[in-house]
């Protein structure tokens, strides 16, 4: 049939008519040559002016809707809309695809922007978050993401004057951006007074920070910085849609069809009204204007594009115009002449001509226009309307004919017969009516067959006949003019039709997809002379079929273009052309028609318009022109490597089973054995469903891959050596082509690619995140930097990698069907090819080779009979292998065959290790080298054919097929095997490794068994029979067949081997005598299957498992059921434990065990180690007995999934194992308790963590499970109730005072004391001190710098530089949120490089994601911010030996650990670190890839291999009785020791990752802090110790921790908890729990404490002296500290012993008031610290306390509601004299007047009272209190602070303020942790202010120092003290 193979014809795109202008901007540019380049559709057009000629640019899947010109102006970039769009970066010149980027936006990019060197793009997407997103193009990576707005983005510019900054402006925002890192930090425009917040919808970039932007009301908005400084109004009168700059200026273009241009300081220069042009017309819009030299490109709304020179600016040039708004459908071709007709919903009907690519008339009619037909003469075209009318216009001049309205719906389709005596009109109501032409259109007949509207109509030839296709895909027929319905399908039969436009009948049958809605092909049009038929559908494709095509599914080619729905398309008159609309995207596209003879010059064609420019992807049918596959390819496709449990799944399983554990693990377990194996040898070669994995190494070994093991075997001393970094099946290898390094692919769920060396076999990077379900092919490209790799997902995802650095360069979707090979090409470094099921089309004769040249085939050659599976190039030559099992050498363009060589048992050489199973095997891997050619075949053997003809056997396994049956011999070292592949194997285990016999069975096998004297042996077949075989000669012996299903156990009874035990799967064991070979017994009463026997001592037991997991026992020989209790068991002696029930081997279930099953196990002769196989592929040793539920065993991955037996030789010096599916059987070498080379081995402890409890610290659980809250979510610290201030209605006045009133003036709200004469406002806050370092919760976190001159440590979220001899501080202020982990560059060249790492909500790559900020201690410049995806916060941050990487770990629940490159703000890798919390982790300080890391109850030693984090546990099993406790500090030595601090105080060594010795009790509690020396590599440790004689806190060690010396820090506490060490110049710096930084002298051991702070927060009581400036604090640590600020220190404290909550001096600063939490308050004398009193009256805690100004009383309120007065003249009895009433709340804050009558109290409900002093009266009169004079003002409430309330504050509260001493400032501080600057008083709504960040959440308590020189606010979660210096205006 025509249609089983594509028409060999071809469209070309010639010509696009239009131009995206609705919904567009900015998408309209000159290029450097000159040419226009701009989009329409899915199309980007370059288009010459001068030649007239348009290129296209057809990379992109759907509408393009943004597009960006490089400054070069040479590269475009396009952004499309779609699920996943994409941008491509082209070459306007070639147009050929640069780059792709993808991955990251959804829905579409809105705006793309170069910047001004073109080396980085941005872009952003139409996704809900507006996402913003900085790609490196050239590499398709992505430097930075973020959340760009909450609304639309209209536009987005590079500022091209200062690098890393961007501007974005959209509906009712602008917004500044910084790049730093990879953190795009944006800063909205202050709109401010200067103009209105509206919708920006463009802007340009200038000097000196000057952003111009074009508004929505048409006003030009100018800002500098960040702020609006000036608005240039009406520069258009509606909004500016398009702002273009250039070197003369700025051009703008509107919405009201005005081009203005402006000089370079947007002074203007001129206008251009298009609309009164002679082009224009009213509603002319413009989108798009690019101004260069003297010409101005415009784009409008109506699909328009005009040119402008600017010296005749009235006369603009049309370049290009389309239709515009709404659908485009109606489509005529003129009968003789190159013309086509279009008419769309914007109702106008244009005419073009095809020759010149012109329009060449248009004409508006009043309604939309659906469809359009010339008739026959060329002299009518009629016209049908959306409203059911139709009109008949002149071709001529446009007039109108007739204008008839007969219908009610839309007409959709109308035709004139071919003689041009009728018109049909098909109309939506499902009717066609049919006009006489010469009778002024007369209606002359109707069609009414229809139930559905109308889709297509066609005439026949000679016009007696019409047929219509409707909306339900039926097919009518018509006879004419009358309309009668025809029905005779013999009528219809000769009927030879005119046109052939329908979509239904047999001609076009082949056009539908097998499975397709019938509506989604909209047109057709068939070509009878090309004999092709032309398609277009909802789709976006245009196709081309053979006509007729009557099958379904035909092949065609396609073409895309068009975004959406192709709406209609025709051929033109003489058959040259193909014209298609597009229904959205308003196009018209001009296709020429390339025919068949044409194609054959094609080839010479220039590559421009070269055949791949087609697309034309052959078909998606699976209709094949190909023979059918050959019967292995069959197989081999419908191989599926999906698993139900993928390997990484496990940990997650596990946590989900953790619950059931709980409850199990109350028993103690049993310890892992104490012997391990290794894997020595194993028999087998993956090559059933793998090719070209087979190579030879530099060295001549020979690597390969069988299972999950990657082997490298040497044939010289029959050795192996594996790789086992995989943990699932390796479906692929190759080698680089230095032969040094292999690179091996894998199954799993997120399939992982190694890169290992051949020599050490350690992975050097590992590739992974971009395939599903395993890789399937690889190779390396020429020059061995990057690896190309094929994944088996649906769509077969192909990767090219950067290995080294794990990076992937770029992705494709391969094919839907499976890939088989990918190969790079030597030559050409940028292409590679796949090949696979019919799609290079490799198999078109089973066994040709194909050569192919760029993309024609140039020949085929017969090779082989059957399929070539392997094929190897040579330097001279190819070599290439088949299923016929002959390898065949070639000369270099395969023009003949210059040798074969037959795979033969003959051919076999002395040396083989074994035997070949079969001649001719089908070869599917061949390899050159060394003089041999190398071969691997299906049946899984590795031969060497030498190049004169003999063959070695070097390697063999199992063919397809599971392998379950394994027996051992009883004294030899030798097994045998059988399987389901038809074969029993004997196999040598001894050191020559090979294949002793073999023997072909009728049936697969299942099991076997030696005789105890091992001369016969038993084996099992699948058909229910068994034989008994000489074990030498494997020859019959004896045979039966009993039963019908498989034989699955078979076991000779012990001693003499007198029974022959058979269990079958039909659930029956028949007990057989050997001698007489007869059954003498039969067990019944199992209840399913049988899976395991195994017999007594004595042979009168046997104990059996079966499928639904009994274990039952019967006695032999009659097979009589027996109960014998659980505890008997054990006792019984039993031969041989094959069993996996029982009490014995409860515990080696896993914890997943629904999940997967244990298949098989064996015990060892002495009865101590049980080994274990499951379908997970893990082989695993217990401890027998391994009593109580999930025991603890060592672990070993080599088999990929189903170990189906385990077996342990005669003298347990080696195990054996078999793989199911993996064919393989493995030899592992069991190593005995004592015999231990110090080789790292490769299991795990067990599935569980260890029961035993790390330990427990008080310290160490609050750091664990401290939550932190990020300032923006914070809450209200005090639990107030009530409505907020600014929420309260006002009360009216009393006494509104007349605006002119002879009343005395209002008396001052505060006495002023006497600040000089004139008040001067303060404008600023300059923080200039902090009291306070983090200690409590975070450690490591002060080092020195500069040689030990200062220190640098963090609280809140300030990093602290402090001067050591000085005591003054600089800070670093760019942190939004608390610092938690501090770290120094240790590296040369980045000298005084910090990383500060913040908490942070989620890793959203928002603002207030968690981020780490790397800056210059000195400057405090910025280097670069890591957001980072680290939920809740960073905890630890460690540099690299060469200072470039940095590593980071996230308090989220994985607790991830991620590597950065921090200079680029790339990231490296990232992983889950542990489920457990990580405490620190650190690199080696000699090392950019090997680090550490600690946390609860783990260590974990990692490698970074490209962009893999490989991790091991660290090893406990080497010493007696260590465990695992909570690991806190890490420390480092030479050759690759590591020192880890523990929760105990011992601290560990470790070699590698094993534990060699500890440290027992280095301190006497948890060891929190190391340090290494890089200089001298003395190790300083610091922990939690009681101070004592011998003992300290802080010890200096030498290199391998062995020596000590204990340092004693003399702070006076009882116990000394160190948290931070670092070592400078003979120092040691230490930091402390107790917030202190204490200085040790190595020598003298003499402390000096640098840095004092409460240790406990928050910190509520705060005072400032009257006179000087001391203040003093209290807080909840039970101590009130004298502070002083001249000098920068503490100057005293006082333990109180309770915690204390306020403060207060006495008005002459003698005697100081302190109020605690217990209710007591204390008054002590300032010059001795004697106490002069004390009270307590109440006995919840004291809010505030405060002296009356003239010294008599004190007040003192607390949080039983209440105020109580003393007068402090009647001595220090301290009586109350009364108190204040019907207070509604607890008390906040009190002030006294100045004349010490009245007291103000703020409460918890947000209600300030007043009281009279001493009566405690309430005072309602609100005149009175306006007028009275306070002494102080600290309250947060009162119409006069009304505006320190902030709209934000719904959770939030101002916790505190205080009016400066002159009157006339205010400062607040909130739960937002936010200190505020306002003018006092402030009594409108949310008044200016000034805000200052640096503390923690929760500012408690703030105050000014005397004579308002300094600001003291205090903090709540952070516990310190921040001091700030005010700065005044000027006079």
């Amino acid at each position: 049939m025509a249609a089983r193979s594509a028409p060999s014809c071809h469209l070309r795109l010639e010509w696009v008519y239009g131009y995206r202008g609705h919904q567009c901007r900015n998408n309209l540019y000159y290029t450097a040559a000159k040419e226009i380049v701009y989009f329409v559709a899915g199309v980007g057009v370059v288009y010459s002016p001068r030649e007239h000629r348009q290129k296209f640019y057809r990379g992109h899947s759907d509408d393009i809707i943004s597009l960006a010109l490089h400054p070069e102006r040479v590269l475009v970039a396009t952004g499309q809309v779609g699920k996943e769009p994409y941008i491509c970066i082209w070459d306007s010149y070639t147009v050929q695809t640069i780059s792709v980027l993808k991955d990251v936006h959804t829905h579409g990019i809105a705006c793309l922007a170069f910047d001004l060197d073109g080396q980085r793009l941005v872009s952003v997407g139409l996704d809900s978050k507006n996402a913003v997103c900085v790609w490196d193009w050239k590499r398709g990576k992505m430097l930075s993401m973020a959340p760009g707005h909450t609304d639309r983005i209209f536009d987005i510019s590079w500022d091209l004057y200062q690098p890393n900054k961007l501007v974005s402006c959209g509906v009712k925002h602008i917004k500044f951006w910084s790049l730093c890192g990879n953190a795009l930090t944006p800063k909205r425009g202050v709109f401010g007074k200067t103009g209105d917040l509206q919708t920006i919808l463009c802007l340009a970039c200038a000097k000196d920070e000057l952003t111009y932007s074009g508004a929505l009301n048409g006003d030009i908005y100018v800002w500098k910085g960040i702020n609006l400084i000036r608005t240039i109004q009406g520069a258009h009168a509606a909004g500016i849609f398009s702002m273009n700059a250039c070197e003369e200026g700025f051009a703008t273009g509107g919405r009201d069809g005005c081009i203005r241009l402006w000089d370079l300081t947007f002074k203007p220069i001129t206008v251009i009204d298009l609309r009164e042009t002679d082009q224009g017309y009213k509603g002319l819009s413009v989108r798009s204007v690019c101004w260069r030299g003297d010409h101005i490109l415009v784009g409008t709304q109506d699909s328009e594009i005009f040119e402008i020179v600017v010296q005749e600016r009235n006369k603009p040039f049309l370049i290009m115009q389309g239709h515009c708004e709404g659908e485009l459908w109606a489509l005529a071709v003129h009968p003789t002449k190159p013309l086509a007709v279009t008419g769309s919903d914007d109702r106008s009907v244009r005419i073009w001509s095809l020759a010149d690519h012109a329009l060449i008339a248009r004409c508006n009619m009043e309604e939309p226009i659906r469809c359009a037909a010339v008739n026959a003469d060329g002299i009518h075209l009629a016209l049908g309307m959306k409203d059911g009318s139709f009109t008949v216009l002149r071709v001529r001049d446009m007039t109108e004919v007739v204008h008839i309205k007969d219908r009610k719906e839309a007409i959709h389709e109308l035709k004139y017969s071919p003689d041009g005596t009728y018109l049909a009109v098909g109309c939506n109501d499902s009717s066609v009516d049919i006009y006489g032409v010469a009778q002024r259109y007369k209606k002359v007949g109707e069609c009414l067959g229809s139930l559905s509207f109308i889709t297509h109509l066609d005439w026949s030839s000679d016009s007696r006949y019409l047929q219509t296709n409707d909306g339900n895909g039926k097919r009518l027929f018509y006879r004419m003019p009358g309309g009668k319905e025809v029905t005779s399908t013999e009528e219809i039969k000769g009927v030879h039709w005119a046109s052939w436009t329908c979509v239904s009948g047999l001609e076009v049958n082949g056009i539908w997809p097998k499975y397709s809605d019938i509506n989604d092909i909209n047109s057709v049009d068939g070509n009878y002379i090309g004999q092709v038929l032309v398609t277009a559908d909802d789709y976006g494709i245009i196709k081309l079929f053979r006509y007729p095509c009557l099958r379904k599914g035909a092949k065609f080619r396609k073409y895309i273009g068009h975004s959406a729905h192709v709406t209609n398309v025709r051929w033109s008159h003489d058959y040259q052309w193909v014209i298609s609309i597009g229904g959205a995207d308003h196009s018209v596209f001009q296709w020429k028609f390339i025919p068949e003879r044409k194609l054959k010059d094609a080839v010479h064609i220039a590559p421009q318009e070269s055949l791949a420019d087609s697309h034309s992807d052959e078909s998606d049918s699976d209709l094949s022109d190909v023979p059918e596959l050959d019967s292995e390819i069959e197989q081999e496709t419908q191989l599926t490597y999906r698993r139900q449990v993928y390997k990484e799944d496990l940990p997650q399983l596990k946590e989900q089973c953790k619950e059931k554990q709980k409850s199990a693990t109350s028993k103690r377990r049993e310890r892992a054995p104490g012997n391990s194996i290794r894997l020595h040898f194993v028999h087998g070669y993956r090559g059933y469903d793998c090719r070209s994995n087979l190579f030879y190494t530099q060295i001549g070994e020979i690597v390969y891959h069988v299972a999950a093991v990657g082997v490298i075997y040497n044939r010289q001393q029959n050795t192996q050596r594996f790789y086992l970094g995989h943990d699932d099946d390796i479906l692929c290898l190759t080698i680089h082509p230095l032969k040094d390094y292999v690179a091996t692919g894998q199954v799993g769920r997120d399939p992982s690619i190694h890169i290992w060396d051949t020599e050490t076999i350690k992975p050097l990077s590992i590739l992974k995140g971009h395939h599903q379900y395993g890789v399937s092919a690889i190779d390396f490209s020429a020059d061995g930097k990057r690896l190309a790799s094929v994944g088996i997902d649906d769509s077969h995802t192909i990767v090219l990698w950067d290995w080294k650095k794990g990076e992937k360069l770029s992705i494709a979707r391969g094919s839907k069907d499976k890939i088989f090979a990918v190969k790079m090409n030597p030559y050409v470094p940028d292409k590679l090819i796949t090949a696979g099921i019919k799609h290079m089309k490799f198999w078109r004769k089973a066994g040709d080779v194909c050569i192919w040249r760029d993309i024609f085939l140039v020949k085929t050659v017969k090779a082989h009979d059957g399929p070539v599976f392997s094929m190897h190039a040579l330097e001279k030559g190819f070599v290439t292998g088949g299923k016929d099992g002959i390898v065949a050498l070639w000369d270099d363009s395969f023009e003949r065959c210059l040798k074969t060589y037959a795979i033969k048992r003959a051919a076999l050489a002395p040396g083989s290790k074994g035997l070949l199973l079969e001649d001719n095997p089908s070869i599917r891997a061949i390899s050159l080298g060394h003089g041999h050619i190398l071969v691997g075949t299906k049946n899984g053997e590795i031969l060497e054919v030498d190049k004169s003809g003999p063959i070695t056997l070097l390697v063999q396994g199992h063919m397809e097929g599971e392998v379950w049956g394994l027996a051992t011999h009883p004294y030899l070292p030798i097994c045998a095997t059988v399987s389901e592949d038809k074969t029993l194997r004997i196999w040598d285990l001894s050191p020559s490794h090979c294949m002793l016999a073999v023997r072909k069975l009728k049936k697969g096998g299942r099991c076997c068994c030696f005789s105890p004297d091992g001369k016969a042996l038993a084996v099992g077949l699948n058909d229910g029979s068994f034989l008994m075989a000489n074990a030498d000669t494997l020859e019959d012996l004896v045979s039966f067949h009993h039963r019908k299903d498989m034989i699955s156990d078979i076991r000779f009874s012990p001693g003499s081997g007198k029974y022959l035990a058979v269990a079958s799967h039909d659930s029956f064991i028949d007990i057989y005598n050997v001698m007489s070979s007869k059954r003498v017994g039969i067990c019944k009463g199992a209840t399913s299957y049988i899976t395991h026997i195994d017999w007594d001592i004595r042979g009168k037991l046997l104990q059996v498992n079966t499928g639904a997991k009994e274990q039952l026992f019967f006695e032999a020989p009659r097979g009589k059921k027996q109960t014998i209790p659980s505890v008997e068991v054990e006792k019984i002696a039993w031969a041989s434990w094959t069993s996996v029930l029982g009490l014995c081997c409860e515990g080696i279930w896993p914890v997943i065990g629904e999940v997967t099953d244990v298949t098989a196990s064996c015990l060892t002769s002495d009865k101590m180690v049980l080994a274990t196989g499951d379908d997970l592929g893990f082989v695993k040793l217990f401890r027998y007995p391994t009593k109580g539920k999930f025991g603890k065993f060592k672990r070993y991955v080599a088999h990929s999934t189903h170990v189906t037996n385990v077996r342990w030789t005669y003298d347990d010096s080696m195990l054996v194992t078999l793989g199911g599916t993996d064919m393989s059987l493995m030899v592992w070498t069991n190593e005995m308790e004592g015999y231990r080379e110090k080789r790292p081995c490769d299991s795990e402890e067990s599935d569980i963590d260890s029961e035993e409890d790390g330990g427990y610290d008080s310290d160490v659980t609050r750091e664990n499970e401290i939550s932190y809250t990020i300032r923006a979510l914070s809450t209200n610290i005090r639990p107030m109730f009530g409505i907020k201030p600014h929420l309260q209605q006002k009360e009216p006045s009393i006494d509104e005072r007349p605006p002119v009133s002879r009343a005395p003036p209002q008396p001052e709200k505060l006495q002023t004391n006497n600040v000089g004469k004139k008040k001067r406002p303060i404008e600023d806050l300059v923080l200039e001190l902090i009291f306070g370092y983090r200690g409590r919760d975070c450690r490591n976190n002060v080092h020195y710098l500069n040689d030990g001159d200062d220190i640098i440590y963090h609280t809140a979220s300030v990093g602290i530089l402090h001067n050591v001899a000085t005591g003054s501080q600089s800070f670093y202020q760019e942190h939004n949120d608390d610092i938690l982990c501090l770290t120094v560059n240790q590296h040369p060249k980045f000298i005084n490089i910090v990383a500060t790492g913040q908490v942070g909500d989620s890793g959203d790559m928002s603002a207030t994601a968690p981020s780490i900020h790397i800056w210059d201690a000195m400057n405090k410049q910025t280097l670069s911010i890591l957001r980072c995806y680290h939920s809740k916060g960073v905890c630890s941050v460690s540099f690299s030996a060469t200072g470039k990487l940095l590593l980071s770990v996230g308090l989220d629940p994985e607790h991830t650990i991620t590597i950065w490159r921090w200079q680029e703000g790339a990231k490296i890798a990232s992983r889950a670190g542990h489920n457990q919390r990580i405490f620190v982790a650190e690199f080696r300080p000699d090392s950019d890839t090997q680090f550490v890391s600690v946390g609860v109850k783990h260590v974990k030693f990692w490698t970074l291999a490209g962009r893999a984090l490989l991790s091991k546990k660290g090893l406990l099993s080497t010493l007696e009785d260590a465990r695992m406790q909570t690991m806190l500090a890490i420390a480092f030595g030479a050759n690759n020791l590591t020192f880890t601090g523990t929760i105990s105080g011992d601290v560990c060594v470790w070699k590698d990752h094993i534990l060699c010795r500890i440290v027992a009790r280095a301190h006497n509690g948890p060891v929190f802090a190391m340090y290494t020396t890089l200089r001298d590599g003395l190790i300083v440790t610091g922990g939690k110790e009681r101070p004592s004689k011998e003992g300290g806190a802080v010890k200096l060690w030498d290199q391998e921790l062995r020596r000590c010396r204990a340092f004693r820090l003399e702070t006076g506490q009882a116990t000394d908890c160190v948290r931070s060490v670092c070592r400078g110049k003979g120092k040691i710096l230490v930091g402390t729990r107790n917030a202190e930084i204490i200085e040790v002298g190595e020598k003298n051991a003499a402390c000096n404490i640098l840095v004092n702070g409460h240790v406990d927060g928050p910190i509520w009581g705060l005072a400032t002296h009257p006179s000087r400036d001391f203040f003093l604090s209290a807080a909840e640590d039970g101590t009130v500290r004298l502070w002083d600020i001249a000098d920068k220190k503490m100057l005293n404290k006082v333990n109180l012993g309770h915690a204390a909550r306020t403060v207060c001096y006495s008005p002459e600063g003698d005697m100081v008031a302190i109020g605690m939490k217990n209710g007591e308050f204390i008054i002590l004398l300032v010059s001795s610290l004697k106490i002069w009193g004390k009270k307590r009256d109440r006995r919840c805690a004291i809010h505030d306390i405060r002296f009356s100004p003239d010294s008599r009383y004190l007040a003192v309120g607390s949080s039983e509601n209440s105020v109580d007065f003393y007068d402090l003249t009647l001595g220090p009895t301290l009586n109350r004299i009364s108190y204040c009433k019907d207070i509604p709340s607890f008390v906040i804050q009190m002030d006294f007047s100045a004349d010490s009558s009245y007291l103000q109290v703020s409460s918890g409900c947000y209600k300030r009272h007043v009281y009279e002093v001493p009566s405690g009266k309430h005072l309602m009169d609100h005149a009175a209190i306006d007028r009275i004079t306070w002494a102080t003002w600290t309250s947060i409430l009162g119409d006069e602070v009304l505006g320190i309330w902030s709209r934000h504050a719904e959770k939030a509260d101002v916790n505190c303020a205080c009016v400066s001493h002159s009157g006339i400032s205010l400062v607040t501080g909130d739960d937002f942790g936010m200190v505020k600057l306002f003018d006092f008083p402030c009594p409108e709504k949310f008044a200016k202010y000034k805000r200052f960040l640096g503390h923690s959440p929760h500012v408690t308590n703030i105050r000014f120092t005397s004579g308002d020189r300094h600001v003291v606010s205090a903090g709540g979660d952070d516990c310190s003290l921040f001091v700030w210096k005010c700065v005044h205006t000027p006079h």
